[in-house]
This record gives structure tokens, sequence and C-alpha cells, in this order.
């Protein structure tokens, strides 16, 4: 399928060719029928795309601040790929459109194959061929309403939330200011909400289409026309309302709507524009300003729009899909008319020409419609699914459903050829911290990339070079010329895909974690016993770090207990981020404390025989103590309370009157001689290179894997016992492990 992208690092947009998406649980895929542009907000973008890297910065401080505080945390080079990753990438553009059902998700129960649906969002209502869109970003699209017509759905969801935001009153005055696509939908829903309605814009076009539409008069800032028909309307009083619906850097909007305000009335920002407020102006009036956030409640929570959780209609009365559908319904029943908006409808072969011209300023207008090939039908049947295509259903981990492949054999040695590697997932570590050390290596393969979202395979494939971009699963585990799939998807999915993986014959690296259960887990080693393939990876990578073994070594043979003392220094976390999705995800901990664990165990040369963990409220800070059984002790702090200003990582190792310490993969420092011997690296590493290497050698090999299966376990279990004592209060006994590590050099108690 084709879908309409831009490059934001070169700012170059292409028609594209990606893989169809896979039809995920609680959501629908929508072959489409129109999509719109809203030349407000996509020209934005398109126009930030097309700027320079300092332009970029300017543009968008808060993404500045956020690379500041990643290279902090993470260190240069690390934070250099990872934007890089970003900027490098293609990017999707739409997010409002009218399509037909070709394929329903598990749990979708409100629409059938065939139906028509509005459907909204910027990461699934996007100028393509075919969209995945979850089940609280669609609606049924009323008998009755052109399917040209209700592609303006989500655009006048966004108008019509800016209404709500204002709360007009019957008899009331507003003041529209911008007269594009949102503010023609803005005059309109106001009109009909019993609301005279004043319009403010410099295109005389605009401004008399304004007056078609519902407005009393409408003419540009500074017109003596507008100000007498404020005055009159309002018997000289101002404005109750005005909804801002321009976009640009002049402050002249925000101050227009000041000074026509009535006392204590209200602003509400609905666009992009500049709001320097007049200060004395506004005070003196004690003007309410309000921001509208998008289509309405929901928008931006994961839980409602990826998870489908509907807001319970007597708490929340307008989410966004609500918003739609009344917008939807407002068509149908004519109260509001989208006709006059659509200026131009463009085949979708030439969406390129439509967006050169519209950002040349030789195609003017208001609304843009991409009309596309076969998005008319209305019998039902699903059209023809290309090769990678997901037919076969979804499931419970959001990829295509896999049967359970049972092989004879095991993975065997790669003689004589490259080892080919698929990846499931090609988010941002995978992009910047995985493939980079793998992309130079003449031994190996990069075969198929498999992800959920069409253009996110894409982009891993034109960057790193694989050989195909996919959303089917299954297609990779049944391929015989797989040898060995990572796994770098989001931590809910980890167990499900390694054991199908396992069953499936591959040699599997997953990043950690291995499990959010012990249930997980226990299915995890069933199936490495029933299948007999024990060629298992988990990415804990520090215990490859050169670092690290150089302070083993300098260390030297350990004669009794040992204590260790682990600072992890986090920062607070970005309250978006879905590592704090505890009930889908798990708890940031057992995402990532397994690094830890595994460090210390790997550093002691055992695993925990017992944990005790305690935490401040929210689980904003952890205290993890570790016991060993040679009577060594390990405490990991694991916290957001403090700053990114200092290093992440910190350990001391104390015993046999010495002290090691390692500052951040940076630097290491060993005490109990007569001086310090300091070891200085110039770059952080973290041996993500090294536990890579090691894996492709024991796969290529035939050797053992780098880590034995009984110390993954061992870890995992740890990780997880941390929550029951947290919950508990008590220590939770670990059952003993009989595999046996290398040590700092191995206890002689």
């Amino acid at each position: 399928m084709r879908q309409v992208v831009q490059n934001y690092k070169t700012g170059e947009m292409s028609l594209l060719e990606v893989p169809v998406p896979a039809c995920k649980p609680g959501g629908v895929l929508v072959r489409t029928t129109y999509s719109l542009i809203s030349p407000g907000t996509e020209l934005m973008k398109v126009g930030e795309a097309g700027m320079s890297m300092l332009a970029k910065a300017r543009a968008r401080p808060d993404q500045v601040a956020k690379v500041v505080q990643s290279a902090a945390a993470i260190g240069p080079v690390a934070t250099y790929r990872k934007v890089l990753n970003r900027l490098d990438s293609y990017t999707p553009l739409g997010y409002s459109l009218c399509g037909v059902v070709e394929e329903v998700g598990e749990g979708v129960i409100d629409v059938a194959v065939g139906d028509v649906v509005a459907c909204a969002g910027n990461e699934h209502a996007l100028h393509g061929e075919i969209n995945w869109v979850p089940t609280n970003l669609y609606c049924r699209v009323p008998d009755g309403v052109a399917p040209e017509h209700a592609a303006f759905g989500t655009v006048g969801a966004v108008a019509m939330h800016g209404v709500r935001r204002g709360e007009p009153q019957l008899g009331d005055v507003a003041l529209v200011v911008g007269l594009g696509l949102i503010g023609q939908l803005t005059v309109q829903l106001l009109s009909a909400s019993g609301v005279r309605v004043i319009g403010m814009d410099l295109a005389a076009a605009r401004c008399e289409l304004a007056e078609r539409l519902g407005a009393q008069v409408c003419g540009p800032p500074g017109s003596e026309l507008l100000e007498a028909a404020i005055h009159e309307l309002t018997a000289g009083h101002g404005v109750d309302q005005v909804y801002l619906a321009a976009g640009g850097s002049s402050n002249d909007p925000v101050e227009a709507a000041v000074r026509l305000s009535r006392d204590r009335g209200r602003i509400v920002d609905i666009g992009k524009c500049r709001l320097d407020l007049p200060w004395n102006a506004c005070y003196e009036k004690e003007l309410e300003v309000r921001f509208s956030r998008s289509y309405g409640p929901g928008r931006y929570d994961p839980d409602y729009e990826l998870d489908g959780r509907d807001y319970p209609i007597g708490y929340v009365r307008w989410t966004e899909r609500r918003n739609v559908e009344s917008v939807l319904d407002l068509i149908a029943r004519h109260r509001i008319d989208v006709e006059p908006l659509i200026s131009h409808v463009v085949d979708f072969d030439s969406a390129l020409d439509a967006y050169e011209r519209l950002s040349s300023g030789e195609l003017q207008g208001v609304g843009v419609l991409f009309r596309y090939p076969d998005g008319d039908r209305r019998n039902g049947v699903p059209a023809e699914r290309p090769p990678g295509g997901n037919p076969g259903g979804s499931s419970s981990n959001g990829l295509a459903a896999v049967p359970r492949l049972h092989t004879p054999s095991v993975p065997r040695a790669v003689l004589n050829r490259p080892v080919q590697i698929a990846f499931i997932g090609a988010g941002n570590y995978a992009s910047s911290m995985l493939l980079p050390h793998l992309t130079s290596r003449s031994d190996i393969e990069l075969g198929p990339v498999v992800t959920t979202s069409a253009l996110s395979a894409t982009n891993a494939k034109r960057k790193f070079g694989f050989t195909t971009a996919s959303t089917d699963v299954d297609a990779v585990l049944a391929d015989p010329g797989v040898d060995a799939v990572f796994v770098v998807t989001r931590h809910s999915s980890h167990a499900e895909l390694v054991q199908k993986a396992l069953h499936a014959g591959k040699a599997v690296f997953v990043e950690k974690p291995l499990a959010l259960t012990d249930a997980e887990l226990d299915d995890v080693l069933s199936a490495v016993e029933e299948s007999g393939n024990d060629r298992l990876q988990v990415g804990f990578n520090r215990r490859f770090a050169p670092l690290l073994r150089d302070a083993r070594s300098q260390f030297g043979r350990r004669a009794g207990p040992a204590s260790v003392r682990y600072l992890v220094n986090l920062g607070r976390r970005d309250q978006q981020s879905w590592y704090l999705r505890r009930d889908k995800e798990g708890t940031s901990f057992v995402g990532e404390g397994g690094h830890f664990i595994d460090t210390v165990g790997w550093l002691l040369g055992a695993d925990p025989s017992s944990v005790f963990a305690d935490a401040t409220p929210e689980q904003a800070d952890l205290q993890v103590l570790l016991s060993y059984p040679d009577g060594s002790s390990a405490s990991i702090t694991y916290a957001t309370s403090g700053t990114t200003r200092f290093q992440k990582e910190t350990i001391d190792v104390l015993a046999d009157g010495k002290v090691l310490r390692i500052d951040d993969f940076r630097r290491i420092s060993l005490y109990g001689r007569r001086r310090p011997t300091p070891r200085l690296r110039r770059g952080q590493d973290k041996g993500q290179r090294a536990q890579l290497e090691a894996f492709i050698d024991a796969v290529r090999n035939g050797g053992p894997m780098p880590i034995p299966i009984a110390s993954l376990a061992a870890t995992t279990r740890a990780t997880l016992a941390v929550q029951r004592s947290i919950a508990t209060r008590a220590p939770v006994r670990l059952a003993a492990d009989a595999h046996d590590l290398d040590p700092i050099g191995g206890s002689s108690a």
C-alpha cells in the first residue's frame, strides 16, 4: 500500500510503498475513501521539516530540552544516534479520513466488515490507503452522509471542542479570529448554537464564505465596519468569547482578542498562534484565557486511544469520539454544511503535487481532499492483501497471530554463510543501541523486519538494509532462512513472542525484561523444555561492558563476603512514557531492574537467595536489598527523585579491605593499596556491542549462549520478587540455582 510521508531531517516528501498494517486487537483495518488535508496544521508541519537544524531547534525548544536531558543520562554519542534516528525517519501526515472497514480485530463488536467509518488521529487516520484504527478513534457514518463529507469529522471535532471550551450561551456574541478550515467550522457550530458570530481574517474570500455559512459580518483586522458591528451587536461592551483559530508568529490576533473582549470575557485558543498577552489589558478586564486541546477528552491518553477504555458518560459527556459522532450527526441533519469548504478534490496519485502547490500558494482553498482508488466500494469484500499482510487475525500482544511451530530440531551452527537475523520491533532502542552495531558486520545479514506500524518497518528497512519490511510475524518465524530473531517490542509482548520463536526453532535475543510475571517466566521455561531449544539471550548488556570487566580483573580474587552499593539515578520520567503504564507494561523496575541485579550477580558470581524491598509513595524511589549464599549483600537504590546532572549509575564493591568504585561506566577507581588506581575511559560503553558479538558468535558456532538459562531465570525471578516484597513488606526467599558463574575471583569460603 502507499502512504504520504515526510523526512523531518531533509523535508523531502514521498508517496511511499509500505506494508499493510497488522490488524491488532481492539481496532479495525480501514481502506481509505477520502482523507482531508488540514492546510494550517499540516503545512505548518511541512514547513518545520524544511527548516535548518538551528531553526528546528528554535521552533521546538521543548525537544531541545529533552535532548540535553538525554545527553546527561545516556551520553552524547548515544543521544546523537537517538536524535539522528528520529530526525532521519519518514513521518506520516494526516489525521482525518473516511473509509470502509476491511478487517475487524479481536474484541471489536460495534462495526463489521463493509461498514463506513470516520477515523481520527495523527498516528491512525493517515494519508494512506489502509490504516489500523483503534476503537475510540473511529465511528460509524450515519446514512445519508457522503464519504467526502464524513472525512471532515475529525477536523470538525477540533472546532467543536474549541466551542465547548468557550461555553457559549444563547444570545452571546462571539468573534472567530482566523477563517481557515477550523475557523469556518467554528462559525457554523456557534451559529447552530444560537450565537451571533463575527469573523476576522485577512482574506476577503474567506470572509465572504464565513458570511454565507452563518457569520453576521466579517472583515480584516482593524476594519472600521467590523468594529462598528461589534459595537452595535454588544451595545459597546465587547464580545463574550473570542475563538483564536489562527496560526503564525504575529501577536496581532491575541491583541485584537483582548481589545475586543468584554469585561470578564473569555478567549479560547484553538489554533497555534503567538500568545504574548498584554498584561495590563487582561488584568483590567479580568479576562479568562483557555486552551482547547485537539478533538476533546481522551486525546493523548493511551488508555483511551490505544486500549479502548472509554470515559463514563456521566463523568465525561463529550469525549473525542463523541465529538466526532456529534459532528457527523450535525452534517446528517444539515445543521452544518461542509460542501462549501471543499476547495479541491485531488486523486491520491497526485498527493505530492498537491502539497507542493499548497506550499507554494498556487493551490488556494480551505479544504483539500485526497480521493483514493477503489475507496468507494460498498460491497464489504476486503481487497486482496499483498504478501506480508495479516489474513489470519491478531494476537493479544498486538502483533500478528503466530501458530506454535513445533520443530524436531534446535538451531545449529551456521556454516559457510552469514547469520540471517530478523527483528521483531524496530523502535528507538533497537535503532540507536542495537542495529548500529550490526549493520557493518559482514558475517550477518539483516533479513526481515516486522513491526505493527507499517511505516516504522519501512524506516528500518531503508536505514539499516533489511531485506524486507512486514507486519506479519508468522511469516518471519516460518522462514527457514532466519537463524536468529531479535524481540525488541514493548515489555508486555516479550514472553509470548519468545515462546513462539523458541518453538519455531530460532535462536532468540530478547530485550529485558524476559517476563512480567512468574507465570510468564514459567511459560518461557516450559517452551525451552518442550522445544528442546535453549538458544535464548536476554539483553543484560552491562556484564559485557569493557570497563566492568577491567574492574573485576583489577579487584582480583575475593576471599570473603562482599558488600555492593548500586545507585541508579534515573531522574524524573516523562509522564507520557509508556514505561509508566504499569497495568500493561509492568512497573518501571520490572522493566529494567534486571540490568542491575544481573550486573551485581555477575560481579559476585552468584544469584541472590533473598530479596527485600521498600519504596516511597507511588514507587518513585525503591530500595532493594539482595542477600547471597556466601554472606554477600547488595543494595540497589532505584530513584527518580534526583537530578540528571549527576551520573546515572554508581557502583561500589567493598570486600577484603578494598573498595572498587565504578562511575557510570566511564571511570573505575580501586582503593586499598598504597594509592588509588584510577582508570579512565573517554567514552561510555555499557556493553551493547560486546553482548551482540557474543550472541552472534554463539549462533554462528553453535556454542553455548553467553548467559546460562538458569541465570536468566534467576535474575528475572529476583526482579519480579521486588514487587512482591514491597506489597507484603517482607523478604522473599528465592530458590537456589545450581549454575556456576565466574565471579570477581570466587569466594573460597
